[in-house]
Protein backbone atom coordinates (compact mmCIF):
# COMPACT_ATOMS: atom_id res chain seq x y z
CA UNK A 1 0.00 0.00 0.00
CA UNK A 2 1.30 3.48 -0.96
CA UNK A 3 1.19 5.21 2.61
CA UNK A 4 1.48 8.61 0.87
CA UNK A 5 -2.73 8.09 0.30
CA UNK A 6 -3.15 7.93 3.96
CA UNK A 7 -1.66 10.92 4.85
CA UNK A 8 -4.19 13.36 6.44
CA UNK A 9 -1.87 15.86 5.26
CA UNK A 10 -0.55 16.73 1.57
CA UNK A 11 2.46 18.33 1.17
CA UNK A 12 1.93 22.38 1.65
CA UNK A 13 1.47 25.98 2.77
CA UNK A 14 -0.27 28.62 4.38
CA UNK A 15 0.69 31.72 5.17
CA UNK A 16 -0.60 32.88 8.28
CA UNK A 17 -0.41 36.46 8.34
CA UNK A 18 1.06 37.55 11.80
CA UNK A 19 4.39 38.16 11.33
CA UNK A 20 4.52 36.76 7.79
CA UNK A 21 4.44 33.59 9.61
CA UNK A 22 4.76 30.99 6.96
CA UNK A 23 3.46 27.37 8.25
CA UNK A 24 4.17 23.75 6.27
CA UNK A 25 4.06 20.51 5.97
CA UNK A 26 7.15 19.06 5.10
CA UNK A 27 7.94 16.07 1.93
CA UNK A 28 7.93 12.87 3.47
CA UNK A 29 10.96 12.56 5.09
CA UNK A 30 12.83 8.74 6.09
CA UNK A 31 12.79 8.81 9.67
CA UNK A 32 14.69 5.66 12.26
CA UNK A 33 14.04 5.44 15.79
CA UNK A 34 17.36 4.14 17.24
CA UNK A 35 17.56 3.15 20.90
CA UNK A 36 21.03 2.26 22.55
CA UNK A 37 23.53 3.14 24.65
CA UNK A 38 24.70 6.76 23.04
CA UNK A 39 27.45 7.03 25.38
CA UNK A 40 29.13 3.79 23.74
CA UNK A 41 32.05 4.34 20.44
CA UNK A 42 30.32 1.92 18.43
CA UNK A 43 26.90 3.10 18.27
CA UNK A 44 28.13 6.93 17.58
CA UNK A 45 30.21 5.38 14.56
CA UNK A 46 27.30 3.15 13.43
CA UNK A 47 24.96 6.67 13.56
CA UNK A 48 27.63 8.75 11.49
CA UNK A 49 27.53 5.74 8.81
CA UNK A 50 24.37 5.41 8.75
CA UNK A 51 23.29 8.65 8.35
CA UNK A 52 26.28 11.13 7.79
CA UNK A 53 26.05 13.32 11.50
CA UNK A 54 27.96 13.09 14.48
CA UNK A 55 26.10 12.37 17.87
CA UNK A 56 23.62 15.41 19.12
CA UNK A 57 24.21 16.26 22.47
CA UNK A 58 21.87 16.08 24.59
CA UNK A 59 18.04 17.90 23.47
CA UNK A 60 19.69 18.75 20.15
CA UNK A 61 19.42 18.71 16.91
CA UNK A 62 21.80 17.64 14.05
CA UNK A 63 20.28 18.06 10.44
CA UNK A 64 20.07 14.15 10.26
CA UNK A 65 20.13 13.12 13.73
CA UNK A 66 17.50 14.37 16.46
CA UNK A 67 18.45 13.35 20.49
CA UNK A 68 15.29 11.96 21.50
CA UNK A 69 15.80 10.63 25.52
CA UNK A 70 19.00 9.23 27.47
CA UNK A 71 18.85 6.13 24.63
CA UNK A 72 16.93 7.17 21.90
CA UNK A 73 17.63 9.00 18.20
CA UNK A 74 15.40 10.03 15.76
CA UNK A 75 17.84 9.89 12.58
CA UNK A 76 16.91 11.62 9.42
CA UNK A 77 17.23 10.65 5.84
CA UNK A 78 15.51 10.99 2.57
CA UNK A 79 12.25 8.75 1.96
CA UNK A 80 12.81 5.39 0.60
CA UNK A 81 16.30 5.11 1.74
CA UNK A 82 14.97 4.30 5.81
CA UNK A 83 15.26 0.31 5.31
CA UNK A 84 19.08 1.07 4.07
CA UNK A 85 19.55 2.83 7.51
CA UNK A 86 18.14 0.38 9.45
CA UNK A 87 20.36 -2.10 7.61
CA UNK A 88 23.24 -0.14 8.22
CA UNK A 89 22.61 0.21 11.78
CA UNK A 90 21.42 -3.56 12.40
CA UNK A 91 25.01 -4.38 10.67
CA UNK A 92 26.95 -2.09 12.36
CA UNK A 93 25.70 -3.09 15.61
CA UNK A 94 24.82 -6.51 15.48
CA UNK A 95 27.22 -7.37 18.58
CA UNK A 96 25.96 -4.16 20.44
CA UNK A 97 22.19 -4.18 22.17
CA UNK A 98 20.14 -1.99 20.12
CA UNK A 99 16.82 -1.20 18.51
CA UNK A 100 16.48 0.02 15.38
CA UNK A 101 13.16 1.00 13.72
CA UNK A 102 11.84 2.50 10.63
CA UNK A 103 8.81 5.05 11.97
CA UNK A 104 8.73 7.07 8.86
CA UNK A 105 5.13 7.05 8.38
CA UNK A 106 4.45 7.24 11.66
CA UNK A 107 4.69 10.84 11.81
CA UNK A 108 4.64 14.04 10.18
CA UNK A 109 7.02 16.96 9.71
CA UNK A 110 6.33 20.41 9.69
CA UNK A 111 7.97 24.15 9.32
CA UNK A 112 7.19 27.16 11.08
CA UNK A 113 8.83 30.20 9.92
CA UNK A 114 8.78 34.00 10.58
CA UNK A 115 9.03 36.60 13.09
CA UNK A 116 6.42 35.13 15.57
CA UNK A 117 7.31 31.95 15.13
CA UNK A 118 8.54 31.57 18.93
CA UNK A 119 5.34 32.94 20.21
CA UNK A 120 3.30 30.65 18.61
CA UNK A 121 4.96 27.69 19.82
CA UNK A 122 5.47 29.48 23.12
CA UNK A 123 1.88 29.64 23.87
CA UNK A 124 1.44 25.75 23.58
CA UNK A 125 4.58 24.41 25.20
CA UNK A 126 6.23 24.73 28.31
CA UNK A 127 9.76 25.51 26.64
CA UNK A 128 11.90 29.07 27.21
CA UNK A 129 12.38 29.92 23.73
CA UNK A 130 13.43 33.89 24.37
CA UNK A 131 16.17 34.41 21.87
CA UNK A 132 19.65 33.49 23.77
CA UNK A 133 17.88 31.06 25.57
CA UNK A 134 17.04 28.89 22.61
CA UNK A 135 18.81 28.54 20.03
CA UNK A 136 19.73 26.83 16.22
CA UNK A 137 20.61 23.00 16.85
CA UNK A 138 18.13 23.35 20.23
CA UNK A 139 15.22 20.48 20.66
CA UNK A 140 12.58 19.73 22.52
CA UNK A 141 10.43 16.52 23.01
CA UNK A 142 7.77 17.81 24.63
CA UNK A 143 3.53 18.74 23.93
CA UNK A 144 2.63 21.59 21.84
CA UNK A 145 -1.14 22.05 22.98
CA UNK A 146 -2.26 18.95 24.13
CA UNK A 147 -0.33 16.97 21.12
CA UNK A 148 3.31 14.78 21.91
CA UNK A 149 5.98 16.38 19.37
CA UNK A 150 9.59 17.14 19.25
CA UNK A 151 10.25 20.69 17.58
CA UNK A 152 13.94 22.20 16.92
CA UNK A 153 15.71 25.77 15.68
CA UNK A 154 16.89 24.69 12.36
CA UNK A 155 20.18 26.07 11.32
CA UNK A 156 18.63 27.88 8.20
CA UNK A 157 17.48 31.09 10.37
CA UNK A 158 16.40 32.19 13.76
CA UNK A 159 13.14 31.62 13.39
CA UNK A 160 12.49 28.42 11.27
CA UNK A 161 11.50 25.83 13.45
CA UNK A 162 10.97 21.95 12.08
CA UNK A 163 8.02 20.36 14.08
CA UNK A 164 7.22 16.38 14.32
CA UNK A 165 4.11 14.97 15.60
CA UNK A 166 2.80 11.37 15.27
CA UNK A 167 0.69 11.40 12.24
CA UNK A 168 -2.55 10.66 13.34
CA UNK A 169 -2.76 14.10 15.57
CA UNK A 170 -0.99 16.22 12.40
CA UNK A 171 -4.26 17.32 11.23
CA UNK A 172 -5.04 18.97 14.92
CA UNK A 173 -1.84 20.32 15.16
CA UNK A 174 -1.79 22.16 12.05
CA UNK A 175 -5.05 24.08 12.93
CA UNK A 176 -3.59 24.48 15.85
CA UNK A 177 -0.70 26.28 14.76
CA UNK A 178 -2.75 28.37 12.10
CA UNK A 179 -5.41 29.30 15.06
CA UNK A 180 -2.39 30.26 17.55
CA UNK A 181 -0.40 32.22 14.71
CA UNK A 182 -3.39 34.58 13.67
CA UNK A 183 -2.79 37.92 13.44
CA UNK A 184 -3.68 39.98 16.71
CA UNK A 185 -3.13 37.48 19.00
CA UNK A 186 0.75 37.51 20.15
CA UNK A 187 1.40 38.44 23.65
CA UNK A 188 4.19 40.39 22.54
CA UNK A 189 6.88 38.99 25.30
CA UNK A 190 9.21 37.03 22.76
Amino acid sequence: MDMTLARPLMEGTADSGAGGLKLSVQPLRGMVTLRADLSDATVAKAVKDAVGSDMPGVRKATDTALWMSPDELLLLCPYGEQADVVGKLTDALADTHHLAVDVSDARTLFRLEGDTAREVLAKGAPVDLARGQFTVGDLRRTRISHVAAAFWQSGEGPDVFEIICFRSYARYLWDWLEESSREGSMPGVL
